[in-house]
């Protein structure tokens, strides 16, 4: 395996994972994704900084081995938990069984929980650090539910790195380089908003806290868990996740969400997509939620400031594609956005009492009216469906000209 030096101090010795086709079972990976490691070499100590996951294993010691040679790690610093970072532990210590785990209570808790391992720690507290020795000094700032309770970042002050754990991460495998300064980053910024919004959405309030607590620091390099390493773009990786982590939308466009059994409900998605463009909004998502996985949809809606659901009423209650996607919004607490419902029935109008739910439990208010239609869509069901996106279309292009 080739490895990658990062700086004089720093070696990327992580794996690609382009056999896994769902995220923790759930999330797609059409593009794959990276578990990134790092070695930190100081003058007398060595730092693994995050492991791999299990399977990758072997390849993440035959990297460790290249770089060290007949030399032994001194420390694994565990910024985080979850398995496809921790999930290799038990191999490195028996790999390299002087290796010492070092992270906060809660991290050492849940390696024991998940690993048995109990010998050879080193619990850190906020703002701990850790030497190793000249002029290389790792420094450790807790950043709980971001996305797990016991996440930290570490910072190798020296060189103004941040390991930062999953923030700042994305999906997508890297193709050859690892640096974003060496890389056509492209392909992995809609691939970010879907991580964060799937996996870290909910948490917004902490990646709030996260990011004040780290605002003091200079960081000229983010190396993720997930992704490239960022040097050229920190800048817009960081505002991605603020923007997010506020529930701020990345633009002014409006996501037309909507399941249609028999095709009427599709004819008023079709009737609002239009009434949008000729409102003048240029960025127009319509999605049929019983086709596209629920991953890109959360992406969407949290993407875009306009919101259009619609849906029949089925077996009395709301459809259950289109109640998957408002159970996920819910989830996630999804705020800001300008949103409107429409709903069929052929017997008994239970969509948009469902929908109205949802919306009330995220505290959004609809911009107008929601529109109702029996059996199939009539001329003023059409209307009035034409005139609530002519209105979210109005009130869009207010919110472009303010911002």
């Amino acid at each position: 395996m080739r490895t990658v030096r990062i700086s004089d101090r720093v070696h990327y010795i992580g794996v690609n994972d382009r056999t896994t086709t769902k995220f923790e079972g759930m999330w797609p990976l059409p593009l794959g994704v990276s578990y990134n490691s790092y070695i930190v070499e100081g003058s007398e100590k060595t730092a693994i900084i995050d492991g791999v996951e299990a399977s990758r294993a072997m390849q993440h010691i035959d990297a460790i081995k290249q770089i060290l040679g007949d030399r032994r790690p001194d420390y694994l610093v565990i910024n985080h938990m979850e398995p496809d970072h921790s999930g290799a532990v038990r191999m490195l210590r028996q790999a390299f069984p002087g290796i010492v785990i070092v992270g906060n209570a809660m991290t050492l808790a849940f390696n024991r929980g998940y690993y048995g391992i109990d010998s050879q720690t080193l619990q850190v507290k906020d703002g701990d650090t850790l030497p190793l020795g000249g002029d290389t000094t790792l420094r450790f700032h807790l950043t709980p539910m971001v996305h797990w309770p016991e996440t930290m970042v570490t910072y190798l002050e020296e060189e103004q790195t941040l390991f930062s754990g999953d923030a700042f991460g994305c999906f997508g495998a890297l193709n050859g380089a690892v640096v974003d300064t060496d890389m056509n980053t492209a392909r992995y910024f809609p691939e970010m908003v879907r991580y964060y919004t799937n996996i870290v959405g909910k948490y917004g309030q902490f990646v709030q806290k996260a990011l004040k607590k780290l605002e003091g620091l200079a960081i000229g390099t983010i190396c993720s868990t997930h992704g490239p390493v960022w040097r050229s773009q920190i800048k817009e990786v960081i505002d991605i996740y603020d923007r997010l982590s506020r529930y701020e939308p990345l633009d002014n466009g409006a996501t037309i969400v909507y399941g249609s059994m028999y095709g009427n409900t599709e004819i008023m998605a079709e009737t609002a997509a239009q009434a949008l463009a000729e409102g003048g909004v240029k960025e127009i998502s319509v999605i049929n939620a019983s086709h596209t996985d629920i991953s890109y949809i959360i992406a969407e809606i949290f993407r875009h400031r306009g919101l259009i659901i619609a849906a029949p009423t089925y077996s009395d209650t709301l459809f259950p594609p289109v109640a998957a996607v408002m159970e996920a919004i819910a989830l996630r607490g999804l705020q800001n956005r300008e949103v409107a419902v429409v709903g069929g029935h052929t017997w008994s109008q239970q969509a948009i009492k469902a929908m109205q739910q949802y919306i009330d439990a995220c505290r959004l208010t609809p911009v107008a009216d929601p529109v109702s239609f029996k059996h199939a869509p009539a001329a003023d069901s059409l209307a009035q469906c034409a005139g609530m996106a002519a209105e979210m279309a109005r009130i869009l292009k207010v919110s472009a000209n303010n911002g």
